[in-house]
């Protein structure tokens, strides 16, 4: 008997640790530029590439569905943001059974671009946090966030 309990509590620990390498890691490549337009004026540019099956959802996801991707600057006193960021891909629109709304998403990549004007001929940073939430056919991703920095000059 102590011999067989001894092999389920090695068996049970066994897949127990494998548990935690089966986690999904992140498959979103995020790349973040900066485009001077004119001489206060620039975009932040914020590219999403996501490998099949999985997709992004768009910032215009109703509610009721899944987490939709947004992007918040921190205040610096030195820019001010002109509008919202604009998405550009290839936009899907379906209605997802889960959720039980028609849900906007994209597959492969997105670019989101954000106007800025900068106060007088200074050099600073802008900051913010892209979250975000992923799925494929299967499965959803909890939500993540990512913080960015860059240079304006």
């Amino acid at each position: 008997k102590f011999n067989n309990m001894r092999f389920i509590i090695a068996l049970l620990l066994l897949v127990c640790s494998h548990l935690g390498f089966a986690q999904i890691k992140d498959p979103v490549q995020w790349k973040y530029n900066i485009v001077k337009k004119s001489a206060d004026t620039y975009e932040v540019v914020i590219t999403a590439t996501l490998p099949k099956p999985w997709h992004i959802y768009s910032q215009n996801t109703p509610a009721g569905g899944p987490i939709p991707t947004s992007i918040v600057f921190k205040p610096n006193p030195l820019i001010s943001l002109v509008g919202k960021p604009k998405e550009i891909g290839k936009l899907q629109t379906e209605h997802d059974k889960n959720f039980g709304v028609d849900v906007k998403h994209y597959a492969n990549e997105v670019t989101f671009i954000q106007v800025v004007k900068v106060k007088g001929k200074v050099k600073t940073n802008i900051n913010g946090v892209v979250e975000y939430m992923v799925c494929d056919d299967h499965q959803c991703l909890p939500p993540t966030k990512k913080n960015f920095t860059l240079a304006l000059q």
